[in-house]
This record gives structure tokens, sequence and C-alpha cells, in this order.
């Protein structure tokens, strides 16, 4: 990273450049493209969090948090949970740091909101992002949301444990 990242939201003046971010293509299959999560955002303004990911001048990158939501709306049991719902990152700013920035500042927000466990769910295989979950703390909770499964964050540790 050159400077500072930082969180941006998504406005009339940014959100063309963000829908033409793009990743790697080997990741493509792995993850929503911006325009969708977008779309998605729209559609759920009480659940979605997306915001983009500046350094300088220069979007690097998207994040979208969810909070409160019921990974199993069918089960009684099923409590609701908060975390990142989408990471992109552009392929040619990967391995700097952002993505870990990125989620980072939302596992801030979710403190923020009174939370004290962040989720993500992935889809496993090659290029996935498992290990970079893994190095942030995150940890297999065996379940399983269709062909993606879920990890877990503890929040009240802080952010340099992770």
């Amino acid at each position: 990273m050159s400077s500072s990242p930082r969180l941006e939201k998504v406005t009339p003046d940014n959100v063309v450049a963000a829908c033409k971010l793009r990743i790697r293509p080997d990741q493509e299959h792995l993850v929503a493209p911006v325009a969708q999560s977008l779309a998605e955002a729209y559609v759920q303004p009480e659940v979605a969090w997306p915001r983009l990911v500046y350094d300088a001048d220069r979007l690097v990158g998207f994040v979208m948090a969810f909070f409160l939501v019921r990974f199993d709306p069918d089960d009684p049991a099923d409590e609701p949970r908060s975390g990142l719902w989408r990471l992109n990152i552009a392929a040619d700013q990967q391995g700097r740091g952002y993505g870990r920035f990125a989620v980072l500042a939302v596992c801030d927000e979710l403190r923020r909101r009174g939370q004290d466990r962040a989720y993500v769910t992935w889809a496993p295989g090659e290029h996935g992002p498992e290990r970079f979950y893994a190095r942030l703390g995150f940890r297999l909770t065996g379940e399983r949301i269709g062909d993606q499964v879920v990890g877990v964050l503890d929040l009240t540790l802080p952010n340099d444990q992770t």
C-alpha cells in the first residue's frame, strides 16, 4: 500500500468505476461482480453495507458487509448473524494488504454495531480465499450454505490478534 487505504460510500460519482472493478479471471467463479453486489445492496438496504476501498485517489477494491441475517430462515433456532458478504480486490492490486484492510474495517464496523462475531462464506477450492481468511483468524464452523463453507471470527480479540 502506498498510502493509508480508506473506505468510501458508493456514490453517483464513483458507481461506474466501482462496476468496472475486475478481479483476476481465475477468481471470477468464486465471487459475484460488484454490479451484482450493488444491486443486492439496493434491494436489501437494511442488511447491506457496501463500501469502496481507495488508496489515495485510486479505487482498489470493494467490500460489503451484512447485518443480522438468518442463514436458514426456516430454522427457528438459527440466530441472526453479521459479517462479510463480498470482497473484490482489483486484479492488479491483490497481495498489497487491501483485502486485509477491508476485512478488518468490516470487523470494526461490526464491533461498532455491538457484534462479537463476524461470519463469512466461501466456495472451497483452488484459487479460493480459505487461506486468506484463515490468516485473518476465521475458523470453519462445520456448516455449509449451498456449496459454500462458513467461517467465523471472534471479534472480542483485538485486530492484532488476527
